[in-house]
This record gives C-alpha cells, structure tokens and sequence, in this order.
C-alpha cells in the first residue's frame, strides 16, 4: 500500500514536472530574490525623492513642455537600469542583450528613418524655443493651440476644437507663426471712402474712433494713411493692441466706423 502511494506520488511530480520546478527554489535564488526586491524598493524611494527634487527645479527653471521631457527621461533611465540590475544579480549576460539591442536597434532605425527625423528635428524644436505650451501659432496653413510639445510631434487644439498632431520635421521645414511671441500685436484696418466726402474728416473722425477704442494702445499712437486712390479713397488705420484684445479690438472699431461716419454722412464704398 505505501509503495502504491510513494509510486502515485512520484508519478504525480512526473507528470507536473515538479522535481524540476522545485530545483529552482534553492536558498541562494530566494536570497537573489529578495536582495533584489528589497533593492528595487530602495531605488524606487531614492528615484521618487530625485524626481520629485528635478520636477520642482525643472518647473521654475525650465519652460513647461521641457520640464514634461525631463520627467519622462529620468522615469526611461530609471527603468533601464533596474531592469540591468535585476538582470545582473540573476547572472543574465548584458553584453549579448546590448547585442541584440544594437542590431534590433540598427534594424528598426532603417525601418524608422521618418521617425528618426522628427525626433532630430524636435531637439531642434525644443533647442530653438520658437514655441510653448500656450502659445497661439500657425504651421503649414493649420492654426490653434499648443497643447504638447514633444520629441516626435507638436499637438495644437485648433479654433474649431480640433486636434491637430504635426510631425516636427514639418515644422522645421515649414514657416512658423508665433502669435504668442510677444505681448502686443499690429492690426490694420482698411476703409474705402467716395471722392465726394471730406476726406481729412474722415481721416480725423477714424483716429477719433480709434483713440476712444479702451483696448487699443496710444503708444505708439494709432496711425491713419491715405494708401491709394483707385476706384476710391483707400485709407488705412493701424492701431497696436495686446494679443488677447483682438477680437474686441475689431469689434468696436469696425462698428464704431460705420456708425459715425454714415453720422457724418461719410460714404464707405
């Protein structure tokens, strides 16, 4: 009966390869084990405090998509050299994984040459300064936002709520329009006027207009021109404004120009 059991037993490890799943727990593997769990704890603490260290740094140092960058670099580094650490108490050869790495890594670079090149170009992006979080620009015909800047692509919320991704090579190769650059802004206005009115009133009055405008700046001082006089008196009123004034800029300019000069019984054409 006993030596039915001892035969069942044995028979059951065969079949479960237990024997040799069990080989593996020897008291030097647990030790391995454990040396590296409580290690990968105390990197963790040490790499949370270092992070939290650059990341309050890098906010008042940094402008707000590279801090981004900076944090997501340190958590790659970190990754990388506990993955080679734990590798490394297990005896694993890291020569041959770099290798491999290297020839995987040459093989996808050739397969990748596009993303490559946007990731050049987005250190030349970020090396420039040319644009931030924030700021209101236009690439290649496509306005908006920006809501990201990263190492492969700039994403920009555009005014109908969309979201745009644009490869930063094309950034690099294309014209870029920064409205967020600087704090103020030129706004140019025309206004046709018929050969039958008192051009220098309406010149006069437009300034006028301009002037009682509470959003338009008076330094320098808002500018009215005659610029040429075909078909009609062509006049243009340029006014400085700050960026975020545009729209109400326009508004009462434009409105205040009808309204007074048909007052004045000033025909615009």
């Amino acid at each position: 009966m006993e030596e039915n059991f001892s035969q069942a037993i044995e028979k059951t490890k065969s079949i479960f390869h237990i024997n040799e799943f069990t080989k593996y727990f020897t008291f030097e593997n647990i030790l391995k084990i454990a040396i590296s769990v409580v290690s990968v704890i105390i990197f963790y603490i040490v790499y949370r405090l270092i992070k939290k260290f650059i990341r309050k740094k890098a906010t008042t140092k940094l402008e707000k998509n590279t801090a981004v960058l900076v944090n997501k670099a340190i958590s790659y580094i970190f990754y990388v050299l506990i993955g080679m650490y734990i590798l490394g108490l297990f005896g694993i050869n890291l020569k041959a994984i770099w290798g491999a790495a290297g020839v995987a890594g040459l093989a996808i670079g050739f397969a990748a040459q596009t993303s490559v090149s946007n990731f050049i170009s987005g250190l030349f992006v970020l090396g420039e300064k040319s644009m931030k979080i924030g700021d209101t620009i236009s690439v290649s015909g496509t306005s908006g936002t920006v809501e990201s800047v990263g190492l492969l692509s700039v994403k920009i919320k555009t005014l109908d709520n969309q979201l745009v991704r644009i490869p930063n090579s094309s950034i690099i190769n294309s014209v870029l329009t920064n409205y967020s650059s600087y704090k103020t802004t030129r706004q140019t206005f025309e206004i046709h006027i018929s050969y039958e009115a008192d051009l220098q009133k309406a010149m006069q009055k437009i300034k006028e207009i301009a002037l009682r405008c509470p959003a338009v700046l008076h330094s320098p001082e808002p500018q009215v021109f005659y610029d040429s006089l075909i078909g009609s008196a062509k006049l243009k009123l340029i006014v400085w404004l700050k960026n975020e004034d545009l729209i109400k800029v326009k508004n009462d300019i434009l409105t205040g120009i009808v309204k007074e000069l048909r007052q004045e019984n000033i025909k615009i054409t």
